[in-house]
């Protein structure tokens, strides 16, 4: 009957009425087939309603899963630790063949990895620590690794050609294994190391004690010296000389040390021990096995170098180089005069080399011409030039004043006989500066004629080098400034001022001159300040 339906339309269940929705109950089904609930009868409805199920819940049947925990959480910071050994062969020893070395492996179950550690232990003078790094150990040469199901107690662990043998483990560790169904084999002692056992118990020393007072000696022998002067022959070695050194014997403690004498302009560095304080050994025991050390003890000497070794004006050698004995100091003589008077301390000559000194005079090169002859010095002083020096308290007290005077040309060419100059003098540095007054229809072109520069005077030389001065400037005076020659004409009434203030450094023709030329001038006109302003004035 179903497949022969072909109505599957859903009844109608929202109606209207008065404008409102309102729900309605479905009388029929899809396709106007009839409910289930018309079918039943009302006393099969009052059954279903009033009917108590006898189990409500009921887990009968259900498995409950458990939350799936992957192994890198579930194994995280979970190790297994073992405890073995490994022996060492010792080669070229007669006191041991073989070392123990404990170590103590971990293998992680998180990946499989294994690390082995071996604990250090103090002042051993092996690398101890981590021997290998954590990572997964190759088993074979297939390509397989270890895992935790081929480690047990009993058993040689190969690793990058070492044996490593297992003899103890935890407790985590055993529960682990045996959780897991191994059976774990019976602990092994950790077999005793040789060389341990020999250093716990040493062979008996039949050293005698001495029977001498150290206290004694050092209370009587301390700050007590032995110097000799020596003479260290070297002529042996490449580039080689004689060098003279001095030892010291510390009567204390018998110790010898030889300290290098320093001379000036050697050449050498200024190393100022060449053998450190010692006990220099004379003479040492010959043993048939052969042995390196890198120092030698008290049980290989037979007999150390003393007082008695050390003669003055004979040779001698301490740790393979030779030394001359040729003098020593009071002290030294005294004190074996007093212990061992069959010893003749008598020092010998010894030829030195004197150095004749030699008198280095200083050779200034002759003046070039280029810049002053102070500048130029230096050059010749100094690798780095420095900047000549000045009189500051001159230059300070004298800073803006200039004496200025008027020239003409002292020249044979009739062009230059209309040619004016003004001379200016600067009191703070003593240079000159030349300036030449504009000509209408001249031809000639004025202005700066000579920048500020020290002239010297007419015969001066390099060596004892002369230089103008204001006492030199007398009207009428001629003045040769590099070649030219100029005549003075006038002056500021400045110059005859500042002239008179300095009379004392002077001459009095210099004076004479300037007062017969401005002498209207003085009586008529007033001078000016002494700060230097209308200099010009009287020269326009």
């Amino acid at each position: 009957a179903t497949l022969c339906k072909s109505a599957f339309h859903r009844p109608q269940t929202l109606s209207y009425r008065n404008g409102y929705a309102l729900p309605r109950r479905p009388t029929v089904g899809i396709g106007n087939d009839p409910l289930l609930s018309e079918q039943l009868t009302q006393q099969e409805i009052s059954e279903l309603a009033f009917e108590t199920p006898d189990l409500t819940y009921c887990a009968f049947g259900k498995r409950v899963h458990e939350d799936f925990i992957p192994a890198h959480v579930a194994l995280d910071k979970k190790a297994l630790r073992y405890y073995g050994y490994f022996m060492e062969a010792i080669l070229y020893s007669p006191e041991e063949q073989y070392r123990v070395r404990p170590v103590v492996i971990y293998y992680y179950l998180e990946d499989d990895s294994i690390c082995i550690i071996e604990p250090t232990v103090e002042n051993s003078g092996i690398p101890q620590g981590k021997r290998i790094k954590r990572h997964q150990l190759p088993k074979n040469e297939r390509g397989e690794h270890y895992h935790w199901k081929d480690l047990n107690l009993g058993m040689d662990l190969d690793v990058y050609g070492v044996k490593y043998r297992i003899t103890q483990c935890d407790t985590f560790t055993k529960e682990f294994m045996e959780s897991e169904g191994m059976i774990v084999n019976d602990p092994e002692p950790m077999p005793a190391d040789p060389y341990i056992i020999r250093r716990e118990n040493p062979p008996p020393c039949h050293t005698t004690p001495s029977t001498f007072d150290n206290l004694h000696k050092f209370l009587n022998m301390d700050r007590k010296v032995l110097r000799f002067f020596t003479l260290w022959d070297d002529a042996d070695s490449l580039y080689g000389e004689s060098r003279p050194v001095t030892i010291h014997y510390y009567l204390v403690d018998d110790t010898v040390e030889v300290a290098e004498v320093h001379q000036p302009n050697s050449g050498l560095d200024p190393f100022p021990i060449l053998m450190r304080r010692q006990r220099l050994p004379k003479k040492i025991k010959s043993e048939n096995f052969p042995s390196a050390v890198m120092e030698v003890s008290k049980q290989e000497v037979d007999e150390y170098y003393s007082p008695k070794d050390f003669q003055v004006g004979q040779r001698m050698k301490l740790l393979g180089r030779n030394f001359l004995l040729y003098d020593c100091d009071g002290f030294t003589k005294e004190y074996y005069q007093k212990n061992h008077p069959e010893m003749e301390m008598k020092s010998i000559e010894i030829p030195k080399k004197v150095d004749m000194p030699q008198d280095w005079k200083k050779i200034v090169p002759p003046y070039n011409g280029f810049g002053s002859l102070e500048d130029s010095l230096q050059n010749c002083l100094r690798l780095i030039p420095e900047p000549p020096k000045v009189n500051v308290v001159k230059m300070l007290e004298n800073d803006h004043k200039v004496l200025r005077y008027s020239a003409r040309l002292d020249s044979q060419n009739p062009e230059d006989e209309d040619r004016r100059f003004i001379l200016s003098y600067f009191l703070s540095n003593d240079m000159i500066s030349i300036f030449e007054k504009t000509t209408r229809n001249s031809g000639v072109i004025g202005g700066k004629f000579l920048e500020k520069s020290r002239v010297p005077k007419p015969g001066s030389t390099v060596d004892k080098p002369a230089y103008y001065s204001p006492a030199d400037f007398a009207i009428g005076a001629t003045v040769e400034v590099f070649g030219h020659r100029f005549v003075l004409t006038d002056a500021d009434h400045y110059v005859l001022k500042y002239l008179e203030s300095n009379w004392s450094d002077i001459p009095s023709k210099t004076l004479d001159s300037l007062r017969q030329k401005l002498g209207v001038e003085i009586l008529t006109t007033q001078p000016p300040d002494q700060d230097g302003k209308d200099y010009t004035s009287h020269l326009d």
